[in-house]
């Protein structure tokens, strides 16, 4: 889908949403005597390492909500990777009245049983981003494609080297069920196509793990004999480059995941290959879609299940060089200021980023 279709097809979503919930401020009856309110609906986000969540998730999924239901009141808070505190925020959600949750669960697997108790509660939960299952609806970007995504593209980025070439894994954080789709599909794509595997190892989801493990891998495998770094994201893709260019390693393709303001600034710059863009202004909205069907207790607007559960998976994109200014840039994530400093004005002006 290109990107004025994509707009196109959002903000007829919206108008729908906006239509179909005009009457959201009545859901629930009247709940003056209740310490809670009908129109509360909480959204939770895992950490604050990944730059997405707050820049770009966060005011999405409110904007969205907004602009569905003018009565709803949106209840916010990051975890910052800790469980114990997730799992604290969520039931104070429920303590304080809200009737659903959007949540992207720091461990999906914990999180399961909070959806269970929630739900004898009578609050429902979107599992948001990472599949909980139990969960009453699940919005996400098809997961195992984009480690397929990038392990296809760290293929092309070598070209006929791949048959012999030796690549640095760093994986995402263990805990996370998103991390294994990715390691899973990166692995479909990569297995028996390229020489080996020289290292692999989890960056935990933090650009300092990543690059304490890329500078392991150098060790491991020496600095002459890498031949490209899969990167589970592009946090991680930072601590990685700064180790690879410590090292006096330059050249070779490192992958990412999420468009990430320095991961697009570095693809410009040349020191990582690609990052797959998995809109917010699909996703964020989506969610919020479906956790406003939830509150009004109306037929949820999925397309399909993932075990079991009501579900809507969204496809992701590869960007590179050649399509940042049709993806980010058009679509309004980033401006061109926002994304070329003054170090890398020639370079942009070089690619025809305006």
């Amino acid at each position: 889908m290109n990107a004025v279709t994509r707009r196109a097809v959002i903000a007829t979503a919206a108008v729908s949403m906006a239509l179909s919930l005009a009457a959201c401020g009545q859901a629930g009856g009247d709940d003056s005597g209740d310490k809670g309110s009908s129109t509360k609906i909480g959204l939770l986000l895992p950490e604050n390492k990944t730059a997405r969540y707050e820049a770009l998730d966060r005011p999405q999924f409110e904007k969205a909500v907004k602009g569905a239901c003018l009565t709803c009141e949106i209840v916010y808070n990051n975890a910052v990777s800790d469980v114990v505190k997730q799992k604290q925020q969520f039931d104070q959600l429920i303590a304080d009245g809200v009737r659903v949750i959007a949540l992207d669960a720091v461990d999906a697997t914990k999180a399961a049983g909070w959806v269970k108790e929630a739900q004898g509660k009578g609050v429902k939960v979107v599992a948001y981003d990472r599949a909980i299952a139990g969960a009453d609806a699940y919005v996400s970007h098809d997961n195992n494609k984009v480690g397929e995504l990038q392990g296809q593209a760290l293929l092309a980025a070598l070209g006929a080297k791949a048959a012999s070439a030796n690549i640095v894994m760093i994986n995402g954080d263990e805990k996370d069920t998103n991390a294994a789709l990715f390691k899973q599909g990166a692995h479909t794509a990569l297995d028996g196509k390229v020489g080996k595997i020289a290292y692999e190892a989890s960056g935990e989801w933090d650009p300092k793990i990543a690059g304490e493990k890329m500078s392991a891998a150098i060790s491991s495998v020496g600095k002459d004999k890498i031949d490209a770094v899969y990167s589970a994201n592009d946090g991680m893709a930072g601590g990685i480059v700064t180790s690879l260019e410590n090292a006096g390693i330059k050249g070779i393709p490192v992958g990412g995941q999420d468009a990430e303001i320095a991961g697009i600034q570095r693809i410009i710059a040349g020191t990582q290959t690609f990052t797959i863009y998995k809109s917010p202004l699909e996703l964020a909205p989506k969610a919020a879609e479906l956790a406003v069907d939830l509150l009004m207790d109306v037929p949820l607007r999925a397309k399909g299940e993932t075990d079991g559960v009501p579900s809507t998976l969204l496809d992701p994109v590869v960007v590179d060089k050649t399509n940042i200014q049709s993806t980010v840039i058009e679509e309004g994530i980033y401006t061109v200021a926002d994304i070329c400093s003054a170090e890398l004005a020639a370079k942009c002006t070089k690619l025809g980023l305006k």
